[in-house]
C-alpha cells in the first residue's frame, strides 16, 4: 500500500465529488460505483471510493480486498485513514465503510476537524472521490448527497425503481435544494428501453418538481458483468470488450465533459466540511 503522508498542497487541488444513490436496493448501485470508478481510473483520472452504505457495505467484496480497518476506526484513533484505505482493481482507491459512519451525524467539534484533518493528509492527486450510499432515503443519504457536488441517480427497469427515485428526488430538492441530477439506467436490454425509463422519471419530475435530469446513459444487462461480480473484479477490467464495459467507459466519458455548476470546487476537505457541517 503506498504511504499517504501529510502534503497540504494537493489538499486544496480541485476534486469533484459525485453521491451514487438509488431509490430502492437491488438496481446494481454499488456495482455501478466500482465500474464507474474503474472508468474513471482507466481515463487516467485518479479515484477514490467512499463505501458509505452504513447497513449493508459491500464494495470491498466486491472488488476482492480485505480492509485492515474502516472509518470508524479513524474516529476512535486506532488508526490513521492512511492504515484504512485499500488498493482495490484498476487503481481503484477504497475508503471502507462501517456502521460507525453513522457518528458523522452528532459528531463532536474536535472530531469534526479530525475526520477533516485526515481527509486533507492525502498526498497523492485526486480528481473524483465516489461516494457510494446506501438506497433510499435515510438520513445517511440525505447527509452524503448533501454533501457532494453531483448526484448519479441508478435506475432499473422495475416500476418500483422509478417510484422510488422520484420519491428520493423529491425529497433531495425540496428539503435540500439538490436541482441537479444525472441518471444511469442500469441492467436495461437495450438503449431505447433505457432511453424510455429516463423519459418517464423525466416526465413525472418536469410536472412535479423543479428539478433538472441528465440522462448519462445505459448500461446494459450483460452476463460479462455477473461473471465478473463473482470474479470480484470490475468488468471494464475483467472483460473490458463487453457491451457493459463499453457503456461505463462511454458513461466515465460523458461524466468527464461536465463540470458541476451548482457548486464550486474544492479539495477532499471541502466535501468533508459540507458533510459534517450540515451542507
Amino acid at each position: 500500500m503506498r504511504d499517504y503522508a501529510v502534503a497540504t498542497d494537493v489538499a486544496s487541488a480541485p476534486v469533484r465529488t459525485l453521491a451514487v444513490c438509488s431509490g430502492k436496493g437491488g438496481v446494481g448501485k454499488t456495482s455501478v460505483s466500482i465500474n464507474l470508478s474503474a472508468a474513471l481510473a482507466r481515463a487516467h483520472k485518479q479515484v477514490m471510493l467512499l463505501d458509505a452504505d452504513l447497513a449493508m457495505a459491500n464494495a470491498d467484496v466486491l472488488l476482492g480486498v480485505k480492509p485492515q480497518g474502516n472509518l470508524s476506526h479513524v474516529l476512535s484513533g486506532e488508526k490513521s485513514l492512511r492504515e484504512i484505505i485499500c488498493d482495490a482493481p484498476a487503481g481503484i482507491k477504497l475508503v471502507p465503510a462501517s456502521s460507525g459512519v453513522t457518528r458523522l451525524a452528532n459528531l463532536t467539534p474536535a472530531e469534526n476537524a479530525g475526520l477533516i484533518h485526515a481527509f486533507s493528509e492525502l498526498d497523492d492527486p485526486l480528481d473524483l472521490l465516489i461516494i457510494d450510499v446506501a438506497a433510499g432515503i435515510a438520513d445517511s443519504v440525505v447527509m452524503f448527497t448533501r454533501a457532494a457536488q453531483e448526484v448519479l441517480v441508478v435506475v432499473c427497469d422495475e416500476p418500483a425503481s422509478l417510484t422510488d427515485a422520484y420519491a428520493l428526488i423529491k425529497v433531495l430538492s425540496q428539503e435540500q435544494r439538490v436541482t441537479r441530477f444525472n441518471v444511469l439506467c442500469n441492467q436495461v436490454p437495450n438503449s431505447r428501453r433505457g432511453e424510455g425509463l429516463f423519459k418517464k422519471l423525466q416526465g413525472v419530475c418536469d410536472r412535479f418538481l423543479d428539478v433538472h435530469l441528465t440522462h448519462l446513459g445505459n448500461v446494459p444487462a450483460d452476463d460479462y458483468l455477473r461473471r465478473a461480480v463473482q470474479m470480484q473484479r470490475p468488468v471494464v477490467e475483467a472483460f473490458p470488450s463487453s457491451r457493459s464495459a463499453r457503456a461505463f467507459r462511454e458513461i466515465a466519458s460523458r461524466l468527464l465533459k461536465q463540470r458541476p455548476v451548482d457548486q464550486p470546487w474544492g479539495g477532499v476537505e471541502f466535501f468533508l466540511e459540507r458533510l459534517v457541517g450540515g451542507g
